[in-house]
C-alpha cells in the first residue's frame, strides 16, 4: 500500500512539474531561431521548426483563431524572437509564450 501511495505521489508531482501556468516574460527564455518549417502537431498546435529539428510550439494556437499559412507567410525562413514559457518547476519548455519577427508581435499570452 505504501509502495502505492508513493508510486501515486511522484507520478502526479512528474505531471505537474511539467505544466505551464500563466506564463510571466521575465520567467521565460528568450530565444531567437530561423524558422524553417511551420505545421499543425498535438491537438490544434501551431509548430514552428529550425533547421536543426528542435521544435517550438504555441498551444492549441489553431482554436484561438491563427492559421498555418499567415505564419507561413509571416515567419518561413526567416528570424524570430521566441519567449519560452518556463515549467512549475522552472525549467524551459518549447511552450511559445510570445513570438515575434522584429518589433511586431505575432502572438503572445502576456497580459
Amino acid at each position: 500500500m505504501k509502495r502505492v501511495i508513493l508510486l501515486s505521489f511522484f507520478l502526479s508531482f512528474s505531471c505537474t512539474s511539467c505544466l505551464i501556468q500563466n506564463p510571466k516574460m521575465e520567467d521565460c527564455e528568450v530565444k531567437e531561431i530561423k524558422v524553417t518549417k511551420v505545421y499543425e502537431g498535438g491537438v490544434k498546435d501551431i509548430v514552428f521548426q529550425e533547421a536543426d529539428g528542435n521544435f517550438y510550439y504555441i498551444n492549441r494556437g489553431l482554436e484561438q483563431g491563427y492559421t498555418l499559412t499567415k505564419f507561413r507567410e509571416k515567419v518561413l525562413n526567416k528570424n524570430v524572437t521566441l519567449h519560452l514559457a518556463s515549467t512549475l518547476m522552472g525549467s524551459s519548455s518549447n511552450h511559445i509564450a510570445q513570438i515575434a519577427i522584429g518589433d511586431e508581435i505575432l502572438f503572445t499570452e502576456f497580459n
